[in-house]
């Protein structure tokens, strides 16, 4: 990828007449995408529009502003525009990826009274439900991407020994499953998940009504859904249950280590955002102990 970064840069000063001060922005987001997909060992002519949605959520966790992610975006899909030109690589990733909105550096996270009702809603009265009830409980638990859920194959859990085995590129990472969490994916896979698939093939572990892999936007939908009938107000997506998932386990003793293992971090800077909520809760702890606060 070095060369070829290397003559887009040359065609961008020779060619386009950039600025300097616009090349230098091209190298230092190119360089850092670079960076990224090798820390992950994806090849870049093989980078997929899933893994640059992974890529913008990465740049999310990292506290990154909403005008830097713009800018970054802009310059890979610069980037992939001159490679498939070239015919370098057969399609441009990007095509179709809208950079995203974000109003906030600091992550949305919801108390741990605000999970527990989300996780209350969903009711085993039928298949979708005892789906919905499962997929909560495991996003969760594990505290998985979305792209990473709905990717996993029945293969990549194991029930017995209670975890699930997520690959994301070229890159392999084990996470336990909680009680709740197992026996909720226990009561899919045996009564829920073999009566929805409509193909014995299919293997996809979360499925939709039709029997097929779920999407994004189906589980995002799910969760609107669960979120207006607990009557919560602050937004939820999948990345919510994410965030949230990182910042109880910190603010419950675990260490910044194993929980960057666990959301798959490749550098621990993007797993620190989460002392900020680590802080307020012992800021809370101090006003309510010390007799001087």
């Amino acid at each position: 990828m070095k060369e070829q970064l290397n003559l887009f840069f040359g065609f961008l000063e020779n060619d386009k007449k950039v600025s300097n001060n616009t090349l230098q922005s091209y190298k230092r987001d190119l360089q850092q995408f670079e960076k990224y997909i090798e820390q992950n060992g994806e090849i870049y002519n093989e980078v997929t529009g899933e893994e640059i949605k992974t890529y913008i959520e990465h740049m999310q966790e990292i506290g990154k502003k909403p005008s830097t992610i713009s800018r970054g975006i802009a310059s890979i899909r610069s980037f992939y525009q001159f490679e498939t030109k070239n015919k370098n690589v057969e399609s441009d990733p990007t095509e179709g990826i809208q950079s995203p909105k974000i109003e906030k550096r600091i992550p949305s996270v919801l108390t741990s009274n605000e999970v527990a009702l989300l996780l209350e809603q969903p009711k085993n009265v039928d298949l979708k439900g005892i789906r919905d009830k499962s997929m909560l409980e495991f996003a969760y638990a594990t505290g998985m991407r979305v792209t990473e859920i709905i990717s996993l194959n029945i293969e990549n859990v194991n029930l017995e020994e209670g975890y699930v085995t997520c690959q994301n590129g070229k890159k392999e990472r084990t996470i336990p499953l909680g009680n709740m969490s197992l026996k909720a994916l226990k009561e899919y896979m045996l009564n829920a998940r073999n009566i929805m698939i409509k193909n014995e093939e299919e293997n996809a572990l979360f499925v939709n009504v039709n029997g097929q892999r779920l999407t994004r936007q189906g589980f995002w939908k799910i969760i609107k859904y669960y979120k207006e009938q607990a009557h919560i107000e602050k937004e939820i997506t999948p990345h919510v249950l994410r965030h949230s998932f990182a910042t109880h386990l910190l603010q419950n003793g675990a260490d910044l280590k194993s929980i960057q293992t666990m959301l798959g971090h490749s550098d621990i800077l993007s797993t620190q955002i989460y002392m900020q909520f680590q802080d307020e809760a012992l800021k809370n702890v101090y006003k309510k102990a010390h007799p001087r606060a």
